[in-house]
């Protein structure tokens, strides 16, 4: 996460894969998708949060604080 985006904005990963979302900006974000059912709560700047992606599917998710930063998770 900087400058208010997800990098990459697509990752493509295996089922079982832990994806760790950094924190870079300024200001706090979240990693937030029903689709795949996480929900990362505030990641300060500075912080990170990680969560495993258990089953195959492209997950589209956000951050709650800001809308327009969206990213996609491609599990194979």
């Amino acid at each position: 996460m900087d400058a208010s985006r997800y990098i990459p904005e697509v990752l493509t990963l295996k089922a079982g894969d832990t994806v760790l979302w950094i924190n870079h900006d300024i200001v706090a974000h979240t990693a937030t998708s029903s689709a795949a059912g996480f929900d990362s709560g505030s990641i300060e700047p500075g912080k990170s949060w990680k969560h495993t992606l258990t089953h195959a599917g492209e997950f589209a998710y956000s951050c709650t604080f800001h809308p327009t930063m969206k990213g996609t998770l491609q599990v194979k």
